[in-house]
């Protein structure tokens, strides 16, 4: 799915044949990973759009939804293209614009503004301006706004919060820029948008459901599992059904107060798009873009799973693996910190003991909440409140307390970050320092917590006896990287049969 060249000067710049190719064959894989501007019309779509293919001449080709509107082209009515996955580039990269659009996705710019978010990346708000200008066509502002507009979008089509509710669930400061910034992304007020369709969600306070859009095949049973067997009471239910489908459920610390999240999972067959069920408990609407952007990173949403799958399935060892469970997807986590304090709490111990361990901490330190979710009642503790724990107190070898202490201390004083935002490779290094923190602890954390698509564990003994399953094998991960995190979870799903 490679639509861009290297040109002098022009790092990833689409390229108009093979972008206009995949527009002529309605390919639904490049849906999100670029878009289609028409001049005659003034409006942008997906690649996959049903109407009549334009001619070349009249169109140009956009990194992000937000250069198309820009440039001044509003969305079509027909394909919905801010209806799509995020582009799966910007999901994995460890480019500065990479990890700009995962925080401007959990409303970091709506919170703390432009500096903010330049803060959080190492630049001036000017200079990352300017670059993120130069990679996808916009700067900051018209990504949030964008991204204001697509939450208010699906809200509006899909629930029955007020109008009012909506515009500051959906991150705006006002009715007034609500309005006006529907009008002109959709051309059309949110009254009319939501006449065109029935609304079907909630309409109680905080409670509202919306639905995920994911790239097919989705392998949702066996994501369902792995957060089933490693699910936290107080924390996370989980319920398994005969057919593998089920429901996965957590509470979630939000900026603005405490929230809940549930999500009906099974497995989704095609290359295409699709949906996941996705239910909202929340304090505060504005925390929904934020509670929808985790609940994405912790489903791998954006995993572009036809062309991983492709280059997993050329390697012996992997083919029937892929071919088992095509669009395995890699777990990631609604919580750096949370995941982390889990893995130092995993070490050297099996799943079942880490759970143990883990709902051990919630029910001894973590905050009480009321939900409406059976089972969920305490969300995960703080970081500071387990840095400020003696470490002879944990049921563990010493030595595993003090690093657990160690590293709560980090992130309680801001000094190692985990929100997707920091260089991956930084983030390592920052680990590694810490005492009691080894590889494969500090890779566990970048597989799940930064959503890092090339990690390999080879001490790991869950890889171990998966290779021991295949005697004679040749393997070599190098030739599975960039993919290696996903071949990883071949194996390890492997061993469930």
């Amino acid at each position: 799915m490679d639509t861009t060249t290297e040109q002098a000067g022009e790092p990833g710049q689409l390229d108009f044949g093979r972008c206009y190719t995949a527009v002529q064959s309605r390919d639904r894989r490049f849906d999100g990973v670029f878009y289609t501007a028409v001049r005659t019309t003034g409006i942008y779509c997906r690649p996959s759009c049903p109407a009549r293919t334009p001619a070349a001449v009249n169109v140009s080709f956009h990194r992000t939804a937000a250069a198309a509107q820009s440039a001044g082209y509003r969305a079509c009515k027909r394909c919905l293209p801010d209806a799509t996955p995020g582009s799966p580039e910007w999901d994995v990269a460890a480019t500065v614009a990479g990890r700009a659009m995962r925080l401007i996705g959990d409303g970091v710019v709506d919170r703390e503004g432009v500096q903010g978010l330049a803060a959080r990346l190492g630049y001036t708000s000017r200079h990352l301006s300017r670059l993120l200008t130069a990679e996808l066509g916009a700067g900051p502002l018209a990504l949030a706004r964008t991204q204001r507009a697509q939450t208010a979008r699906a809200l509006v089509e899909s629930t029955t919060l007020g109008l009012t509710d909506v515009a500051f669930a959906a991150g705006f400061s006002s009715v007034r820029q609500f309005n006006e910034t529907m009008q002109e992304v959709y051309a059309a007020t949110p009254s009319e948008l939501r006449g065109r369709r029935a609304a079907a969600g909630r309409s109680s306070t905080g409670g509202i459901e919306l639905r995920i859009a994911v790239r097919t095949p989705f392998r949702g049973s066996a994501l369902l599992r792995f957060l089933a067997d490693r699910a936290v009471p107080g924390i996370e239910v989980a319920e398994v059904r005969d057919d593998g489908s089920g429901y996965y459920a957590r509470t979630l610390d939000l900026p603005h107060g405490p929230g809940t999240a549930r999500v009906e999972l099974a497995d989704l067959d095609g290359a295409g798009t699709s949906y996941v069920g996705l239910r909202l408990g929340l304090d505060d609407l504005r925390d929904t873009a934020a509670a929808v952007a985790r609940m994405r990173a912790l489903l791998d949403a954006d995993a572009d799973p036809v062309a991983i799958d492709l280059h997993l399935a050329a390697d012996a060892l992997l083919a029937p693996l892929v071919a088992r469970r095509p669009g395995l997807r890699v777990p990631g986590h609604v919580d750096g910190a949370e995941l982390a304090v889990r893995a130092v709490l995993g070490q050297q111990v099996t799943v079942v003991a880490a759970r143990t361990a883990a709902a051990r901490l919630v029910a001894q330190h973590g905050r009480p909440v009321a939900t409406d979710v059976d089972g969920l009642t305490h969300l995960f503790p703080d970081a500071a409140i387990v840095a400020g724990l003696d470490p002879a107190e944990f049921r563990m070898p010493r030595a595993r307390g003090r690093a657990l202490v160690g590293l709560s201390a980090a992130l309680a004083s801001g000094d190692l970050v985990l929100d997707r935002g920091p260089d991956r490779a930084e983030v390592r290094e920052q680990l590694l320092a810490l005492p009691g923190i080894g590889p494969w602890t500090a890779d566990y954390i970048a597989l799940r917590a930064l959503g890092h698509p090339d990690v390999w564990l080879p001490t790991d003994v869950g890889v171990r006896n998966a290779l021991a399953g295949h005697p004679g094998s040749a393997v070599v991960p190098e030739t599975w990287a960039p993919w290696r995190s996903y071949a990883l979870l071949h194996l390890w799903t492997s061993l469930e049969g």
